[in-house]
């Protein structure tokens, strides 16, 4: 991998008429809800605001509608490669509210047959114990997986990789700002960064721990723990060309598009607009992935 040093529930009770409003409006009920900080109006008749997919793992809906993908405005920092800053529609979808775990990816490998989480070369560099997962791991993330590896796992659980602008959209919402909770670098109470070498099992974190470091939709871990793979091809200078509507990245490539930032990065990957590539079949122990999902089609009765 290539990298580079830059880088609930809704409380309704007690807010008050002035956040909490329903009116009628062309037939419709509509309500004022805060999100996080973040008022989004949503028609009662609307998607729901989580499920669960069939790996067990819960979603979070991400509201369609433009976003200011990139490096922010005011930033004087980022590369050639995550400018310029451009408004992007994405359509509604759901979002793993976080990492794939090990638990989850031992019942793929169970019932599938698919092959251990392992690293190519030094098994020392890896969660698992040959075929065995030890329970000491289940909510940690998965690691040494590949881009293969996870779009499988996303298939079989019924979902997919994200795009690239899906991921950044879900990671700051509709804010243009450098980290996923604001302008404030981060601590050790937003994400596990910064340490200087592997130490097995005790260098990654259980997943969803870190309230301050969650995304405007409550996306957990979208910087530190370990990178993820997205869907989207790399190109660096895609920015320049993308489409403005659900882009889904370059058609064909050398190398695969990666998000957030694993347990070794820096300040500067931490920001939430840090693109790196790698070759779709790199294992690692520092990347894993999360799963999208389209919005699911109704049924007839």
């Amino acid at each position: 991998m290539q990298a580079r040093a830059k880088r609930g529930e809704y409380a309704m009770s007690h807010l008050g008429l002035a956040r909490c409003i329903r009116f009628i409006t062309f037939g419709f009920l509509l309500i004022l809800i805060p999100m996080n900080g973040q008022e989004i109006v949503q028609a009662a008749n609307t998607l729901p605001s989580t499920l669960t997919g069939k790996d067990g793992a819960p979603m979070a809906l991400i509201p369609e509608g433009p976003f200011h993908m990139g490096v922010p405005h005011a930033a004087r920092d980022g590369g050639v490669d995550e400018r310029p800053n451009h408004e992007v529609f994405v359509d509604n979808f759901y979002m793993d509210l976080y990492e794939v775990t090990n638990g989850h990816y031992l019942q793929f490998v169970t019932e599938t047959g698919h092959r251990v989480p392992e690293h190519p070369t030094d098994p020392n560099r890896g969660l698992w114990k040959g075929n065995m997962m030890p329970e000491s791991v289940t909510d940690l993330p998965v690691i040494n997986v590949d881009w293969f590896d996870s779009d499988a796992y996303c298939r079989w659980a019924g979902k997919r990789l994200p795009t690239e602008a899906e991921w950044e959209k879900a990671a700051k919402g509709l804010n243009d700002w450098r980290f996923a909770w604001g302008d404030v670098e981060p601590t050790t109470e937003h994400a596990n960064f910064n340490q200087l070498a592997w130490r097995g099992e005790a260098t990654l974190v259980q997943v969803g721990i870190y309230e301050k470091g969650k995304s405007p939709y409550g996306i957990y871990d979208v910087a530190g723990n370990v990178w993820e793979w997205v869907s989207d091809w790399y190109q660096v200078d895609y920015y320049s060309q993308s489409p403005t509507h659900n882009p889904q990245g370059p058609k064909t490539g050398k190398y695969k598009a990666v998000r957030s930032s694993g347990w070794q990065g820096e300040t500067p990957q931490m920001r939430v607009f840090t693109r790196i590539k790698s070759l779709p079949n790199d294992r690692n122990n520092s990347t894993g992935f999360r799963c999208a999902q389209d919005v699911p089609t109704p049924t007839t009765p």
